[in-house]
């Protein structure tokens, strides 16, 4: 075991037997969760389809219409709902972890609105219309968007510290989303383009989208659950976690790569989603208390139920036609946002 893992191992106390098998329980429980959210992902809309269609459709060769309704439909918007919420709930948790902000999601870097940006610029500059082409223009400008807050924040006293870095996050962030209005403003052609894709929703990418996306999902997933002991050790301070043998400055641009990548990937997939990056991890601390090693999987399982049940809502809400997801995380977010303020949860 590293210096750095020893250190983080004292950092949180690690519990008891007792507890480790409560929160794992906990997890069985919502995974459980998230697996009849995707069953009725797959079972609500328009057109009702029963459990048993779809299970004829999974397990046999089927080709009526609700096959074409289970596979062509809602497999695919099943599937990019869970790895979208995935990612949104862990970079969620990630950034409120490093900046020690409560109410801190990917958008106080500056991410989203980059990876947005990079997206338009794909749109308008270079006429890509994929997500294979598109996603490397929003991972460029998620990390342009991630370095240049970082540059700002760590000029003069306290450079680097979190309040700085949810600062100049807040203010990049606003810049660049003028500047992409700016862009749409100037050619209105590629405002048709781009209105589909900045009201976030998992409904229009298809299984193709799913398969280029799972890469990226997995190096994010991974990279953050390894970074869990020395996100409990940072808890206690920079000076702290660094005496307990924590590579201070390496573990936060750990951690801003990781978020870079999952919610780069999930803005690219599904447009802006807000508000699951913020409530999913409050959700999660309330069953695993502070530390990360249990809090990071339990956002992740929450997030991908939470985006499923707010799409599923969003296909009966209204008597004709849907509401796209990120229309539904806005209703089910915000109360949560207010409701935590007055509260004083916030920072």
């Amino acid at each position: 075991m590293r210096d750095d893992e020893r250190g983080c191992q004292v950092a949180v106390s690690t519990g008891t037997p007792a507890a480790h098998a409560r929160r794992a329980t906990g997890l069985v429980a919502a995974l459980g969760l998230l697996a009849g959210a995707a069953v009725l992902s797959l079972l609500v809309g328009s057109e009702p389809v029963g459990i048993g269609q779809v299970l004829r459709v999974l397990l046999a060769d089927d080709r009526s219409d609700a096959a074409v309704i289970v596979h062509d439909l809602r497999m695919p918007r099943t599937v990019l709902g869970i790895c979208v919420g995935v990612a949104l709930g862990l970079a969620g948790a990630l950034m409120q972890s490093l900046t020690r902000n409560p109410i801190a999601d990917p958008g106080v870097l500056g991410i989203n609105a980059g990876a947005a940006l990079g997206v338009l610029v794909a749109l308008v500059g270079f006429g890509i219309g994929t997500f294979r082409g598109y996603v490397w223009f929003a991972l460029l400008g998620a990390a342009l968007s991630t370095v240049l807050v970082y540059a700002v924040a760590g000029r003069g006293p306290g450079a680097g510290a979190p309040v700085r870095l949810a600062l100049a996050g807040t203010a990049v962030g606003a810049a660049l989303a003028s500047c992409a209005e700016g862009i749409v403003f100037l050619n209105p052609k590629s405002f048709d383009e781009y209105r589909f894709w900045i009201v976030g929703d998992v409904a229009k990418p298809g299984m193709a989208v799913v398969g280029q996306l799972l890469p990226f999902l997995a190096a994010g997933v991974v990279l953050a659950l390894a970074l869990g002991h020395r996100l409990n050790a940072l808890a206690l301070g920079d000076e702290l976690g660094g005496a307990l043998g924590v590579r201070v400055v390496r573990t936060r641009v750990l951690v801003g790569l990781a978020v870079l990548l999952l919610s780069g990937i999930a803005t690219a997939a599904a447009g802006p989603i807000a508000f699951v990056g913020l409530a999913v991890p409050h959700l999660a601390g309330r069953v695993t208390g502070p530390d990360q090693r249990w809090l990071l999987p339990y956002a992740a399982v929450f997030g991908g139920a939470l985006v499923l049940l707010a799409d599923v809502l969003g296909r009966v809400v209204l008597p004709s036609g849907e509401l796209r997801v990120s229309i539904m995380t806005a209703v089910i977010g915000a109360p949560f946002f207010v409701v935590m303020v007055r509260r004083g949860r916030s920072a």
